[in-house]
């Protein structure tokens, strides 16, 4: 026989509810302070988003781009990685300061399709050179008409080997290395070939050429293995009054706590220690993109 459910008074009943209700506001209270909500999501991005009608509206009324260049970024956002290019706006902002300070030399670490690097074209003045540096050959012939087609093709100048060889350091190569060989004067970018021969001293490096304090702007948007290398050597090639801008120096929220094997992570983060830190240059950290650090060498 089923046994009937006890009834309540009144007032025990509210008794109860009040102590319940009293219990979930402290566990509440006590999950919020020792589990507050940044530790259980890693914030990606500090901005609306990008379908945001608010964020839109800042870009319907702020973006100029230059038809060639809308062209290459919608071409660059097909490809694989192709998310991880620099954002329109960032685009403009450094080529804005490129005019700003009458940008003649530019340095761009990690061409990809060359988006940056034609944006930093597209500022310069009709003599002005933007020294562009990439290690796979394909991507920049994606980008390679459209720079033709801005009529600035002749302003980049594309250095396919590692950054930190073109920037100067010399890096030791022993017995057989595969290195890429071009072809003749006025070959076609894409007819290259890989030959197994020993590997040649590095030729025309900027440091070694006597280009240190020669450029006014710098990009670096590489490795991030490498960022701290690539960050002082651009700033020794920066004259006083240059603009080194470090993309991607939030690390899509890693920064914060990275793991122990997140090695990017780790190196974006000590760079950003080291830029707060360093009595060379003034400094801004912006939240556009996946965050972008200016640092104007004093």
């Amino acid at each position: 026989m089923t046994q009937p459910v006890p009834r309540l008074s009144v007032p025990a009943a509210l008794a109860l509810g009040s102590a319940a209700l009293a219990a979930a506001f402290a566990s509440g209270l006590f999950l919020g302070r020792w589990f507050p909500p940044w530790r259980s999501r890693r914030e990606k991005r500090l901005l609306p988003p990008e379908d945001s009608p608010l964020w839109q509206y800042l870009l319907s009324r702020s973006m100029r781009e230059h038809p060639a260049l809308r062209s290459l970024r919608l071409l660059t956002l097909e490809q694989p990685q192709g998310d991880s290019m620099m954002t329109c706006e960032q685009a403009q902002l450094l080529a804005n300061l490129a005019r700003l300070i009458k940008a003649k030399k530019a340095l761009d670490l990690g061409t990809f399709t060359g988006y940056s690097a034609l944006a930093l074209a597209l500022a310069l003045p009709p003599a002005g050179r933007v020294v562009t540096c990439e290690v796979d050959a394909g991507p920049p012939e994606l980008g390679r008409p459209l720079w033709r087609q801005a009529e600035v093709e002749h302003k980049i100048e594309l250095r396919l080997k590692p950054a930190l060889e073109t920037l100067g350091e010399q890096r030791s190569g022993k017995g057989l290395g595969a290195i890429s060989q071009m072809g003749p004067p006025g070959a076609s970018w894409g007819l290259r070939t890989q030959l197994h021969l020993p590997l040649p001293p590095p030729q025309d490096e900027l440091l070694a050429a006597g280009e240190a304090g020669t450029f006014d702007l710098a990009v670096v948007d590489a490795d991030k293995e490498n960022c701290t290398a690539y960050y002082e050597r651009c700033l020794q090639l920066l004259r006083p009054g240059g603009v080194l801008a470090v993309l991607s120096v939030l690390w899509r929220g890693e920064v914060l706590q990275p793991k122990p094997q997140d090695k990017a992570a780790q190196c974006v983060q000590n760079l950003n220690e080291r830029i707060l830190r360093d009595a060379r240059v003034h400094i801004s950290l912006l939240p556009l993109g996946d965050g972008l650090t200016l640092a104007f060498k004093i």
